[in-house]
């Protein structure tokens, strides 16, 4: 216990240095595809290495490599992704590790997960059938999941998409009432705009037709 509380106590004080520090870094790295590879052994080591090693070797070869996306002279994609907080509560999250995939599995996690996903519905002016209603236990009507990243929500936002638009089509069609989903949708357009982030079109580029509104 008492090595990985000192331990600990040193990386969050390497952490708090970093982001107090960020903005003396260079914010993209000047190395080369296969840099790493010349500094670090092309084999496992047979023993552990100490804490001062490891944290010397994060210098000298992680970091020359990273894109520090947090430094205020980061101006790409979606920058200051963090905050103290932030990084508190995911050491707590890391640290008791719980699966939340289903209310059984860890009923704090998903019960958190929909309040906290409602708080955030009603911060930004969300209609109430967009929230999570709870009746007898059930969480019925809407309601928010969390992703583990912008791609992965991206993904889940457009199958939600797709399955409304193939769920219309057989509502207001009725020659569609038998089609199958496939059928449906290969008739079926996204559109987006030409900033989109690059992920956002690869799950409509095939079988999918896909259009950017210039």
């Amino acid at each position: 216990m008492m090595p990985f509380a000192l331990i600990g106590g040193e990386m969050v004080e390497y952490i708090a240095n970093y982001l107090e520090t960020i903005r003396e870094r260079r914010v993209y790295p000047d190395v080369s595809p296969g840099y790493m590879s010349q500094l670090i052994p092309k084999d496992a080591p047979h023993k552990g290495e100490s804490w001062e090693n490891i944290i010397a070797d994060v210098e000298r070869v992680v970091m020359p490599g990273l894109t520090h996306w947090q430094s205020p002279h980061m101006h790409g994609y979606f920058p200051a992704t963090l905050s103290y907080p932030s990084l508190l509560g995911d050491m707590l999250a890391d640290g008791i590790n719980a699966l939340g995939f289903t209310w059984a599995s860890s009923p704090a996690s998903t019960e958190l997960e929909v309040i906290v996903t409602n708080w955030l519905g009603k911060a930004i002016g969300l209609p109430d059938e967009f929230l999570h209603h709870e009746m007898e236990g059930d969480t019925l009507g809407g309601g928010g999941v969390l992703q583990t990243n912008a791609s992965e929500a991206t993904f889940v936002a457009m199958l939600a998409a797709r399955t409304e638009a193939i769920n219309r089509e057989r509502l207001s069609n009725k020659s569609a009432a038998n089609e199958s989903d496939g059928s449906i949708v290969s008739r079926l357009v996204a559109y987006t705009s030409e900033e989109v982030r690059s992920y956002s079109c690869m799950p409509f580029r095939y079988p999918y037709q896909f259009s950017i509104i210039l």
